[in-house]
């Protein structure tokens, strides 16, 4: 890695967590470097460390300082063999960088688990989707929040660029490893139906189409007893940036029965915020910013959640979550992201998506 990447790689202990996620977007890494006096390496930070940190209750003001692992591993940069013994550590404790010191300690490179890449057995941290894995889309909606558009055409048949919002989102879980696609229609389902006999896409579709409206969640009752493994829920409406097999393994990691996307928004106030003691005045703190997670749409379930779903039952999404808390308690688990995410049913969003995506130069 060139010094220029390898030194944007690197932080002070006194970053926040916040800045971290920022800084972990942005160098398109998952890996940041904590050094301290003389650029000592202290510890490192990863997507996980954050996640962790977050679920725990640590504060996205707090510093690194808090959760970066001090004990990381490293090859020293005298090593005749650092390639050999860096690729070593990635197969034994299924890390994906591992940097490299020299005699003072100080980063002088990081190896990364494509550096090296073999074709008979690359060292993942990470197995990819399961091509057996069924994303079900829940695309029976009438999307009244983009009306009149939607007047015209079903939700996910609106474009983004040079295909539709639901097409988007197949080809964003297929190039993660995932390959099935189940999709609950209602409103204008012919003609999403036709669109898809239209076209021929490298994955497999199938449609469930329901009777009545059954609300966000309801749908999913008509897939009782059609399969017994792990699946994802997503709307036709949410597009994520970053890798899916990331939500998926967290899933099965924290043996929940059901995981909600989170994502992170800064949200400002657009009002001085007063603080007060026994009505005095302590401060005003003039259009505060507030670190939210937010429900994306997208979720991974356990199959023997469908059975916790009255068949043709009008069931919001809300009100199954509560059900299914209830049943399993501390089952229902949070996957804090960051970086892009799109929720492209209401105008706003729609634009900013519009705008997003025409300043890259790839698909999403």
């Amino acid at each position: 890695m060139d010094k220029i990447k390898l030194k944007t790689l690197q932080i002070p202990t006194d970053t926040s967590i916040k800045q971290a996620m920022q800084k972990l977007n942005d160098t398109a890494t998952k890996i940041l470097f904590v050094t301290g006096e003389n650029s000592v390496l202290l510890g490192t930070v990863t997507d996980g460390d954050i996640r962790r940190g977050i679920i725990k209750g640590i504060s996205l003001s707090s510093t690194v300082h808090e959760i970066m692992s001090r004990k990381f591993i490293s090859v020293r940069a005298d090593s005749a063999h650092a390639h050999q013994e860096a690729r070593e550590f990635m197969h034994n404790y299924l890390i994906e960088h591992i940097p490299v010191v020299d005699n003072k300690g100080v980063v002088a490179d990081v190896i990364s688990w494509t550096d090296c890449l073999d074709s008979e057995n690359p060292p993942q941290a990470e197995s990819r989707g399961s091509l057996h894995t069924p994303v079900i889309i829940m695309a029976g909606g009438k999307g009244t929040r983009l009306d009149p558009f939607t007047k015209i055409l079903p939700k996910p048949l609106i474009p983004i660029r040079n295909k539709p919002i639901i097409e988007h989102i197949m080809d964003r879980f297929h190039r993660n490893g995932f390959n099935k696609f189940i999709v609950i229609l209602n409103y204008k389902k012919d003609m999403i139906k036709m669109y898809f006999s239209e076209n021929s896409l490298p994955y497999d579709i199938s449609f469930v189409e329901e009777g009545d409206y059954l609300g966000t969640a309801g749908g999913l009752s008509l897939l009782k007893n059609r399969f017994n493994e792990t699946f994802i829920v997503t709307n036709c409406d949410t597009i994520l940036e970053g890798d899916y097999t990331d939500f998926f393994n967290w899933h099965r990691k924290m043996q929940n029965v059901m995981t909600i996307v989170g994502s992170h928004k800064e949200i400002t106030v657009p009002y001085g915020v007063l603080s007060m003691n026994d009505g005095s005045l302590n401060g005003i703190d003039e259009k505060p910013k507030i670190d939210l997670f937010v429900n994306t749409g997208t979720y991974v379930f356990e199959p023997q959640i469908l059975q916790s779903i009255t068949e043709k039952e009008h069931l919001d999404m809300d009100k199954l979550i509560g059900k299914i808390r209830e049943k399993h308690q501390d089952k229902v688990g949070v996957y804090p992201h960051w970086g892009g995410w799109f929720d492209i049913g209401q105008w706003d969003e729609y634009r900013r998506s519009l705008e997003h995506i025409q300043g890259q130069t790839d698909d999403l």
